[in-house]
């Protein structure tokens, strides 16, 4: 009878040990990868077609706005915005983030286009 009561007090404990980590793996998986990425959409690829919709007015103004030629910049981040969907995090760098539509989109003078 004290054998059959310490093999179900085990099995129990198993069982308690199993559904806990059960629980801490599903909520791991919750988590998500880019919450370090708050203002910005970062879309690399071909999946950047996928978002219909990015504030390109908004993000090229905070993307512009230490730029020495502001006018000049939102312009030509408007442009990068439209084709790539994308704006850069910050006020400058960071430009890999978007992708090569971003990065690779080169002026009449073989000068970067997206600020």
């Amino acid at each position: 009878m004290e054998k059959k009561r310490v093999v179900l007090q085990s099995l129990l404990v198993m069982a308690a040990l199993l559904f806990c980590m059960a629980n801490v793996s599903s909520a791991e998986s919750n988590v998500k990868i880019e919450d370090h990425l708050t203002d910005s959409e970062v879309v690399k690829g071909p999946n950047r077609r996928l978002f219909s919709f990015v504030d390109c007015g908004g993000r090229c103004k905070v993307r512009c706005s230490l730029h020495s030629r502001p006018n000049v910049c939102t312009r030509a981040c408007e442009t990068c915005c439209a084709r790539c969907k994308c704006v850069p995090p910050g006020t400058y760098g960071n430009r890999e983030m978007c992708g090569s539509c971003y990065t690779d989109m080169m002026t009449h003078g073989n000068k970067p286009k997206c600020p």
